[in-house]
């Protein structure tokens, strides 16, 4: 089984999201690279497609839903997993498996190319990587509330998430 995991990332978060899930396939004796949107990764040349996005506003990276809409019949074909990488945190009460959380685009994608899965993993934050617009934002009085420093994600969850993949796929 080869697999491709193929994602959009601005500040490197959903990137070593990616990478991880790559790296835990690998483990599991699964043909496995991560590759950015950017280098146009051709998803037909592989049996399986895992492909996540940081999200912003509510929306995955225009670059990575374009690459899903352009390769719609091919990953409808396959098996296809989706991640988005976008809270750093949640308010009390709430988790990441809140339909709130899901990017505007996913229910569009599991009309299209039927995913077995999407997840939402929290990402992470360094503010010395952020563009202007970000570190504009928080250095207004709320802003640092709404992008809080850290590393959020659940390398733990990742893991297990990507182990379920691993098992579908028929790895052992």
């Amino acid at each position: 089984m080869n697999v491709i995991v193929v994602y959009k990332s601005r500040y490197g978060s959903t990137r070593g999201i990616a990478e991880f899930i790559a790296e835990k396939l690998r483990e599991h004796d699964v043909q496995a690279e991560a590759r950015s949107v950017d280098t146009d990764p051709d998803p037909g040349e592989y049996d399986a497609a895992v492909i996540g996005s940081a999200v912003y506003m509510e929306h995955w990276m225009k670059e990575a839903a374009e690459i899903v809409r352009r390769n719609r019949t091919v990953l409808a074909e396959r098996p296809v997993w989706l991640f988005s990488s976008g809270p750093l945190r949640l308010e009390p009460g709430t988790s990441p498996d809140d339909p709130e959380l899901e990017p505007k685009e996913i229910a569009e994608f599991r009309e299209v190319i039927h995913p077995r899965d999407h997840r939402v993993f929290f990402g992470a934050l360094d503010p010395g990587r952020l563009g202007l617009q970000h570190r504009l934002i928080r250095k207004l009085p709320a802003g640092r509330a709404l992008l809080p420093e850290g590393d959020f994600r659940d390398w733990d969850e990742i893991e297990a998430w990507t182990g379920g993949i691993a098992r579908a796929l028929g790895a052992p």
